[in-house]
């Protein structure tokens, strides 16, 4: 037993003097290069203690790599905003919506025979299918609970079946009609996909007293200024002048007949103004032609009860 411990201590001996620097140089190896057959095991089991780590259901997940920048949508749905919101630039902010507004309606080109016989062609804005066919649907300048409207927008049918009539002074009608009695006051309403309140850009004569508001009304994904026409009024109502803002429920006039004696109506036209074109500085027959305007269907852009 003896000279085994004397051989074990002499070998010891051996390899420590082996490992000691000479002449002032470090080593080439540690001291433990003797012990270099377990270590690559060890670091095998300790990546995979981490690998298991990762899947422990109380670690904290690391977060996606998209939502380290919001340069992007798919980056921006990743962060955790509640629906339809999205993350931008550190906030949760509203998701644009591709299908806010009207669908864009183009004008078509239709044509008649006016009262003097001579072939008339027009553009006009017929209704869109997505909007109903009832005139009761809508809600109108006037009180109307139940068939108020007597004459409504035909523009858009043939020649033939457009209304004709001989006290009427025009072939075919760009309007509704909505009899209420004298006097009855006659409001402002917002459009459908109307941005902001109205303007006035016009009183005076035209369809008798006639007051005529300007709507920015958002279609096909951009604003666009549409015409109101509210004719045959009694009188505007004071303060109600060219430049004027009115916002729902203000009253621009009274029902009357100036321009059709005896018929005590209010017409209601909408025409959408042509692109590109300014109707300030406009007369009134100026803004209603066909080049600078388009008669429209006022179903596409009445508000539905």
């Amino acid at each position: 037993m003896a000279n085994l411990r004397e051989v074990g201590s002499a070998r010891l001996a051996a390899g420590l003097a082996r490992a000691r620097p000479t002449g002032g140089e470090l080593p080439r190896r540690p001291v433990l290069g003797t012990m270099q057959p377990w270590w690559p095991g060890a670091l095998v089991v300790a990546v995979l203690a981490l690998g298991d780590g990762a899947s422990n259901s109380n670690a904290r997940p690391r977060a996606p790599e998209t939502e380290r920048s919001a340069s992007g949508p798919t980056a921006m749905r990743a962060m955790p905003c509640p629906d339809p919101m999205i993350f931008d630039n550190g906030a949760c902010v509203a998701w644009p919506d591709e299908d806010q507004g009207a669908p864009a309606a183009e004008p078509e080109s239709n044509a008649h025979r006016d009262k003097r016989g001579r072939w008339v062609s027009y553009d006009q804005i017929a209704r869109r299918p997505d909007r109903p066919a009832d005139y009761d649907a809508y809600r109108y300048p006037v009180p109307c609970d139940h068939a108020c409207v007597v004459s409504g927008y035909d523009l858009d049918r043939p020649d033939e079946v457009q209304r004709r009539g001989r006290r009427l002074h025009e072939v075919g009608h760009g309007a509704v009609d909505l009899v209420q009695p004298k006097g009855t006051p006659v409001t402002i309403l917002p459009l459908e996909h109307q941005q902001g309140g109205a303007e006035v850009v016009f009183v005076g004569s035209l369809f008798g007293t006639t007051v005529i508001t300007q709507h920015m009304v958002y279609e096909g994904s951009q604003a666009r200024p549409y015409l109101a026409l509210f004719g045959h009024l009694d009188s505007a109502a004071p303060g109600i002048r060219p430049g004027a803002s009115l916002h729902d429920g203000d009253v621009i006039g009274w029902v009357g007949d100036t321009g059709s004696p005896e018929l005590v109506h209010l017409h209601f036209e909408i025409r959408r103004v042509r692109d590109g074109l300014d109707v300030h500085g406009m007369g009134p027959q100026t803004m209603i032609s066909n080049e600078s305007s388009v008669v429209c269907d006022p179903r596409n852009v009445l508000p539905l009860r």
